[in-house]
């Protein structure tokens, strides 16, 4: 039985009608781009196959009722009378910060009954959490008739999840999950919310991009996150800019001088100036057809994250040191950083050797057994049925 089916079937178990219709989205991740999205810089997120599908049906009484078939709940029913920003400290937080979001900004959202299951690895960095918001907003976008473009689905979903569930991310996630396009890479303009579709079809090169969940666990809200963006945004004010994202990359020195003794925040600086120096790096050799030229531009952009965002660990770099042993064009961490995942880039003769020199080596470190599985760049939101 397919996704859409079981969804189906569980939601017809739960409520005893059928669902009016079911609805996925995908995690992401993000090949160059990273911390970028709150400086209003450049990012390149592709989509997974891993999706979050939902079945849906419309309510007018002012209920929303959810359910999850990964945890072990009952169905959890809310008033949306009731629903107030950082209320919620469970799962539910993010379907019910979207219904908050859309009616907060006018729609006439009624109640819903919705159930949920997702195939998206929840804290390993790709975004477990914007696909749940985005395939809650794109059902409810079609059902109540919102008439809403994706970016703006996007925007209510990062709305949701900095104000409702009181995580302050950026837009990348929700954008990356309701527009990516399969076979390619997202070049964003998180300033302006430009997109440009980027060809990234690794397979008919003779690569494979492997992702490897380093098991350890990571939560944004946990202030490491929020300090780093507090950070960059001393930054742009000490430097006397809307956003790091105005610091041309052939200033960078100057402005790095300007920052006297703020260790802390000219690492910050560095890493942010560079590493959307680098996302155009890889959408120019992409272009160009110089995909395997990217490996080099993956691994200064984990050197970066390591030495000064200054939010690996052990396992993330354990598995670039080791995938490069082991013949890897390029790797680097992934997604927010304190654990979750890293991506190898590899000729697709050495996915073999890489993955068992990766296990090999957690193993004698005494980590956690990762999970290695291959990203094919894939299709965003999307209605099943």
């Amino acid at each position: 039985m397919g996704a859409e089916q079981q969804v189906r079937a569980g939601f017809v178990e739960l409520y005893g009608a059928e669902p009016e219709g079911v609805w996925a989205a995908p995690g992401r991740v993000n090949l160059i781009g990273e911390h970028t999205d709150y400086n209003d810089g450049f990012v390149m997120p592709f989509a997974l196959p891993h999706t979050a599908t939902a079945a849906v049906s419309r309510r007018t009484d002012g209920r929303l009722r959810l359910h999850s078939a990964d945890v072990e709940d009952g169905v959890v029913e809310l008033r949306l009378d009731d629903l107030a920003p950082e209320s919620d400290r469970a799962w539910t937080a993010y379907p019910a910060g979207v219904v908050w979001a859309l009616r907060e900004a006018g729609h006439p959202v009624t109640g819903a009954d919705i159930h949920l299951t997702s195939t998206v690895p929840s804290g390993a960095g790709l975004s477990s959490s914007a696909a749940l918001e985005v395939v809650v907003a794109l059902a409810l976008g079609d059902l109540f008739e919102l008439g809403l473009q994706r970016w703006q689905l996007a925007r209510m979903c990062q709305r949701a999840e900095n104000v409702y569930v009181g995580a302050p991310t950026g837009i990348m996630d929700q954008t990356a999950s309701a527009c990516c396009e399969a076979g390619h890479a997202l070049f964003l303009d998180t300033r302006d919310l430009s997109q440009k579709q980027i060809p990234f079809d690794l397979a008919a090169e003779g690569m494979r991009l492997l992702v490897v969940d380093t098991q350890v666990k990571h939560a944004h809200s946990d202030g490491e996150y929020g300090k780093r963006r507090a950070g960059c945004e001393k930054g742009a004010a000490l430097l006397g800019v809307d956003a790091l994202r105005d610091i041309p990359y052939a200033e960078l020195d100057a402005a790095l001088e300007r920052l006297g003794d703020e260790e802390e925040v000219r690492r910050l600086v560095r890493h942010v100036v560079t590493e959307d120096q680098r996302v155009e790096r890889v959408v120019s050799l992409l272009k160009s057809g110089e995909t395997r030229a990217i490996g080099p531009v993956l691994v200064e952009g984990h050197a970066s994250l390591r030495d000064d965002f200054r939010i690996s660990c052990p396992e993330l770099d354990l598995v670039v040191d080791t995938a490069l042993a082991g013949g890897a064009l390029g790797a680097r961490m992934t997604g927010g950083g304190f654990g979750g995942s890293a991506i190898v880039l590899t000729e697709a003769a050495d996915v073999d050797t890489i993955t068992k020199a990766v296990e090999e080596a957690f193993a004698a470190a005494g980590f956690t057994a990762p999970r290695v599985f291959e990203a094919v760049p894939s299709a965003g939101a999307r209605r099943l049925g």
